[in-house]
Order: C-alpha cells, then structure tokens, then sequence
C-alpha cells in the first residue's frame, strides 16, 4: 500500500524538481491551459516526451520556487519568469528547437462544445442545410432569428447565420441549437503566450521569423543609419561608401569647372567638349559585347571536335 505524503511532503518534492528543471535547461515556454483537461494534458505530455518536460503548478509555488533558487545559486535570469505567471499557465521545460515544440503542442486541440457561460474565442457560424430534426424544434430556430424551412418533414436551414460573435458570452439557446445540430464550435489546447530563452523573454511570433525576414530587418535597418548618417554629416560604416562617392563627385564637379585636372577628369572634359564621343564609345562596347559571344561558341565547338574523333581512335565504330 502506497504511503499518502503530507501536503508539506508534496511541497518539497516539487520545489526539488522545478530547481533541478531550472538547473538543467535554459528554454522554457508558458503556456495558458484554459479548458485543458488532465487526459489531454497527459497526450500533450507524452507527444513531447524525450526533450521536453511539461510543469503545471500553483503560481505562487512557483514564484518562490524561482526566487529561492535565484537566492541559492546566484541565477538571476528565470527571475524575468515571475511576471508572467498570471492565470492558468504552465511552463514546458524544452532543449529542443522552440518552433517544433510549439508545433508540436498546437497538434494537440480538442474539439469541446459551447457551454453556457463560456466566452467565445472564435466566431460560431452554422451552415446552411438540412438539420435532421423534426418540425417540432423549430422554436429554437425561431428565437434565434436563423431561416428556415421545411423540406422532406425536417428542419433545413436557408442561409448561413454567425450566431454567436468572438467575445461574446454563450447563451443557453445557443448551447442548446449547437447541442442539437451536434456541433463543437470550440476546440482547446495549450497556448504558447511567451517564451524565455537564456535570460531573454520574447513572443512566440519571433519564432515565425525566418532568415530572409531578419535580413530584410537588418537591410531596412542599415539603410535608414544610412540616411540618417547622410542627413546629418556623421561618418558610419553604413554611410561611408555614399560619402566617398558624394565626395568624388564634388572632386569631380570642380575639376570641370576649373582648370584643375587629372586622369579620370579630363576625361570626362574630353566627352563634354564633344559629345559625339559618347555615341562612339556606346557603340564600341556593343560591339566588344557581341564579339565576345560567337568567339565563346567557337571555343565550345571546338572542345566538341575532339571527343567525336575519339571513338574511331578507340576502335569502337560500328561499321568495323
């Protein structure tokens, strides 16, 4: 027979297995378990076996679970975890990849139906068609304003009708007609709200991030140091390479007027004076271009020649 621990017992059983969690691992996601019962729970537990750990526990046992490890090993970081242990959560102890894991959670929601009382966390739309039910249940159609008529002696609906909005509260008529037509509007699970990674908190968005994304960021970031640095005359990395070529411009642009020269200015003055020499300079690099690819096909053709040639060398023609 099983010896039934104290509730002190249980206590220090659990603050010794949520410190050698906090010990062992330095990614965590906190979860909100609304409406998620202990079977399925237990599925979600078994789905993640292997590199994950799910801990569900009163906040306040937590909160000081936290703060006397902090205290005893000098680990300030899980403290950032306090805050958020607001309501029905959970924490899901992790050393695999943060977005798998999420995933991997998410496959595990359960249709439930609409009870009374409940808030909505979607819209609940019932389709057009036949319900199956007799003339006689016509009144819960009737008092919810959905069309109707009868066709082959049941009940069928003519349009599609929203019949309760995301928010709102569910009302016994509505429990009732969704119980009827045997429709599960809701499904629940846990839902991944922050996730702590060595030190830092972060939504669970960050984790759809990919790298064209965070390249696209950081492009979009260097250019603006970029503009800012010009607007502003301060040297950057960013702003260094568009300094140099405003400045030879410039160098450019009084060499031009004055008669101060050099190799690339005069140039340029050359074109100036007679720009008929631009057409002329066009014209010899269409000319190099169209060149250069006849003279690369030869070469092709003539790499060709030899490997034909090598099968008489070899002996093997079909004709011998």
């Amino acid at each position: 027979m099983a010896i039934k621990r104290t509730k002190a017992e249980k206590k220090v059983a659990y603050d010794k297995k949520l410190c050698q969690l906090l010990d062992e691992y330095t990614k965590v996601l906190i979860a909100v378990a609304d409406n998620v019962g202990s079977n399925q729970l237990q599925e979600i537990r078994k789905g993640l076996r292997g590199d994950s750990i799910v801990l569900m526990g009163k906040n306040t046992l937590i909160r000081r679970c936290i703060k006397v490890h902090a205290d005893n090993t000098g680990n300030k970081d899980f403290l950032e975890l306090m805050p958020l242990l607001v309501g029905n959560v959970g924490l899901i102890f992790t050393k695999g990849d943060l977005k798998e894991v999420r995933e991997e959670v998410a496959k595990y929601k359960v249709g439930a139906p609409a009870r009374v009382g409940l808030v909505a966390p979607v819209d609940v739309v019932v389709p057009p068609g036949n319900t199956g039910l007799d003339p006689s249940q016509t009144s819960f159609f009737q008092v919810l304003n959905i069309p109707t008529k009868i066709n082959k002696g049941t009940v069928e609906i003519i349009t599609p009708v929203e019949l309760i909005k995301k928010g709102d509260k569910v009302g016994s008529s509505e429990s009732a007609l969704l119980a009827k037509l045997g429709i599960r509007p809701f499904s629940y699970g846990l839902v991944i709200t922050n996730v702590y990674d060595s030190g830092s908190v972060f939504s669970p968005e960050v984790l759809d991030l990919t790298e064209e994304d965070l390249m696209e960021k950081f492009a979009s970031g260097v250019s603006m140091v970029a503009s800012v640095s010009l607007a502003i005359s301060y040297p950057t990395i960013a702003a260094a390479p568009h300094m140099f070529l405003n400045g030879y411009k410039n160098v450019l642009a009084v060499a031009v007027e004055t008669e101060y020269s050099y190799p690339h200015a005069d140039k340029i003055k050359e074109y100036l004076k007679d720009p008929s020499k631009f057409a002329v300079a066009a014209a010899v690099a269409a000319a190099d271009s169209g060149a250069a690819a006849p003279a690369a096909s030869k070469e092709e053709e003539k790499k060709e020649e030899p490997e034909e040639e090598s099968d008489g060398d070899l002996g093997m023609s079909l004709f011998d």
